[in-house]
């Protein structure tokens, strides 16, 4: 039987080597840790060529091993990778320790195919829940426009010529995006299972403060290392994504088309959550998709959920007057929208964001302390309480 939980703001429920392993091993035991999902390059999406790109993300699960997803699936070649070295990072970023070469089958060095993924083989290194990491990417040849995630939200420094994978460099330039990189593996000791948080820049964390790990999926990794040490958070949400449709490149293609990759790629998911909707209705002008439409979308994602085992939970579309584009016609398909997942059952249970976050005195618009100043996204404290509100029994 389905479990209805709705979370509303008052209510609160209450050195070292490397060796291949198979995916299917009956002895491993892999989960996300770590996930930024990729998107189309833009006209002025950067290129690399000699250059080492280093990039610091933070795991939400622990582990002895781990591994690397590399991302060339909007490659228009193959990308060569020269090298790739991880290392434990301090609370600043900085590289603690001697770096790890990664490699791939046994090499140092790899091909990804234009249009691919490439998954390294699994390193010794014992990291811990919200430990840090460096990664260190080596493009000895030229990469073409990047298969980057945009809004990364974490700086990424970028090297002057010449390999740095094992030794430090001063950036010669930095950016905030995340550079051919998708995913951390970490290979568990005791059985450990996924989170997946599927959405668009609410999920993705925009507004948020840079290198601060203050989405609310963060907060909500940070609460689970505590309370429950067998789950892990897999961030699978994209800046200006839309449920149905595509729209700029960097936004990514739409969910229902990306679920799969995105989702069930992830290693032993068992749980995702699904907030996303308010872009077709913000971005979609007076073509707008209606609410029937958008419901039809969720449902899709629902029952390819359900085909392979995973629970979903559908978190209600936060209040966005004030943004650019907002529209009172786009309010009524929001709030249609947000009846339908409360009332319906079709999600496993409800996460009700809207009720937390929206001003009693104006339900349309979220409450200032709340918001950032576009009015459509949280601040780093509405994020908090977002991730704060979510009951840890939905992962039992």
């Amino acid at each position: 039987m389905k479990r209805w939980i709705v979370l509303a703001a008052a209510v609160a429920l209450a050195g070292c080597t490397t060796s291949a392993m198979s995916v299917n091993s009956p002895n491993s035991n892999w989960v996300g840790a770590w996930g930024a999902s990729p998107a189309p390059p833009m006209p002025d999406s950067k290129s690399f060529d000699n250059q080492t790109v280093r990039q610091v993300v933070r795991l939400s699960a622990a582990g002895e091993r781990l591994r690397v997803r590399l991302t060339n699936e909007y490659g228009e070649a193959p990308l060569e990778v020269g090298a790739i070295t991880v290392s434990l990072a301090g609370s600043d970023g900085a590289p603690v320790g001697a770096p790890v070469p990664l490699t791939f089958g046994g090499q140092s060095s790899t091909s990804i195919p234009r249009f691919s993924p490439m998954l390294s083989d699994p390193v010794a290194l014992p990291v811990k829940a919200l430990d840090q990491i460096v990664i260190n990417l080596y493009l000895p040849k030229a990469t073409g426009r990047c298969t980057c995630h945009v809004r990364g939200l974490a700086t990424t420094q970028i090297s002057g010529p010449g390999d740095f994978t094992r030794s430090g460099f001063v950036a010669a330039d930095t950016f905030v995006q995340r550079a051919f990189l998708s995913a951390v593996e970490v290979e568990t000791a005791a059985p450990t299972r996924t989170i997946v948080t599927f959405g668009d820049s609410i999920t993705d964390g925009t507004a948020s403060t840079v290198d601060g790990n203050k989405r609310w999926t963060d907060v909500l990794a940070e609460r689970l290392s505590v309370g429950k040490k067998n789950r892990s958070v897999y961030n699978a949400g994209i800046s200006g994504n839309r449920l149905l449709s595509f729209g700029q490149a960097a936004q990514g293609e739409a969910a229902i088309s990306r679920f799969d990759r995105d989702v069930l790629s992830a290693p032993n998911a068992s749980w995702m959550t699904l907030l996303i909707g308010i872009n077709d209705i913000g971005m979609g002008g007076e073509s707008r998709p209606s609410a029937e439409v958008i419901i039809a979308g969720y449902r899709q994602i629902i029952d390819r959920a359900h085909a392979h085992g995973l629970k979903i939970y559908g978190a209600t579309l936060l209040p966005y007057e004030g943004a650019r584009y907002y529209s009172q016609s786009g309010e009524a398909v929001r709030q249609a929208v947000n009846a339908w997942i409360r009332s319906s059952r079709a999600f496993d249970a409800v996460i009700d964001f809207d009720a937390l976050m929206k001003d009693p005195a104006n339900p349309k618009r979220m409450k200032a302390d709340l918001a950032s100043p576009d009015w459509l996204h949280p601040n780093d404290t509405g994020y908090k309480v977002m991730g704060d509100s979510i009951d840890l029994a939905l992962f039992n």
